[in-house]
C-alpha cells in the first residue's frame, strides 16, 4: 500500500502511543528508556515529526521488540 508522508508519520506514531500504552508506561518512561527528550517522543505519537530510522531503532529497543512491530503499521 502506498502512502503520503503525512500518513506514514501518522500511522507510525499512533502505532508507538498504542505500544507504550498497551506496555502501561508513561511518556516519560518510554523516552527515558529510549534515551530521548519525552517532547520529542510526543511529537512522534502525535505525528508532528517525521521521526529517522533510528529513533524507532531506540523506542523499539525500550519496548523491548523488533522495529518492525512498530513498522508494521504500514502493513
Amino acid at each position: 500500500m502506498s502512502y503520503d508522508k503525512e500518513m506514514v508519520v501518522k500511522l507510525i506514531g499512533e502505532r508507538i502511543r498504542k505500544l507504550r500504552t498497551d506496555n502501561e508506561l508513561t511518556l516519560e518512561t518510554l523516552a527515558f528508556k529510549a534515551d530521548m527528550d519525552y517532547t520529542q517522543l510526543s511529537r512522534i505519537e502525535l505525528g508532528k515529526i517525521n521521526t529517522s530510522l533510528f529513533q524507532i531503532h531506540k523506542i523499539a529497543n525500550a519496548l523491548k521488540i523488533s522495529a518492525s512491530e512498530i513498522l508494521i503499521a504500514l502493513d
